[in-house]
């Protein structure tokens, strides 16, 4: 097994675990935060967007089944890469788009398929989704693990604030 991971921030994290937990190929999907100058911030600290994180999920995969290409693939399918001021209804910094690259691969997958859905034409608004590199990696708290397996009517209510209009508009 090829085992790595991936950190991409796309609004809500508690909706940007199931579009990744039900590929195969996935080993896990942990909510946390990422890109931020505070060690081991809290979802209170991260809700007064003074930390600089940004709400994300690191998905733990097996490369030899699903590839980091796939992973950003679905990415562009599940977040708006023409808002960058965060996601469908929830608004703010701690919600922007990123994709946290660990390693020069990565960042050239994330910047050739950038330019490629760029130049698709897909979208009207420019692209604004930020590749930038990752910082450390935080485990947010429990309770906001596996979010939509624990509170299926609340995930489903934060879902149509726009992200499974989107999702069904632009999955391939």
């Amino acid at each position: 097994m090829a085992k790595e991971t991936a950190i991409f921030a796309g609004g809500c994290f508690w909706c940007m675990v199931k579009p990744f937990d039900e590929q195969p190929g996935i080993i896990s999907v942990v909510s946390g935060y990422c890109g931020g100058h505070v060690d081991n911030p809290t979802y209170e600290q991260v809700c007064t967007e003074t930390t600089g994180h940004a709400e994300s999920v690191e998905i733990t995969f097996d490369n030899d089944v699903i590839s980091y290409q796939d992973l950003v693939e679905i990415y562009w399918q599940v977040a708006d890469p023409t808002d960058a001021m965060g996601q469908f209804q929830d608004r703010g910094d701690s919600y922007r788009p990123v994709i946290f690259y660990q390693n020069e691969t990565q960042k050239e997958v994330a910047e050739a398929s950038k330019k490629k859905l760029a130049e698709s034409g897909e979208f009207s608004d420019p692209i604004v989704t930020k590749i930038q590199p990752a910082t450390k990696f935080w485990p947010a708290e429990d309770y906001h693990q596996d979010f939509y397996k624990k509170n299926p009517l609340r995930f489903e209510m934060e879902e149509s604030g726009g992200r499974a209009e989107y999702i069904k508009n632009h999955r391939k």
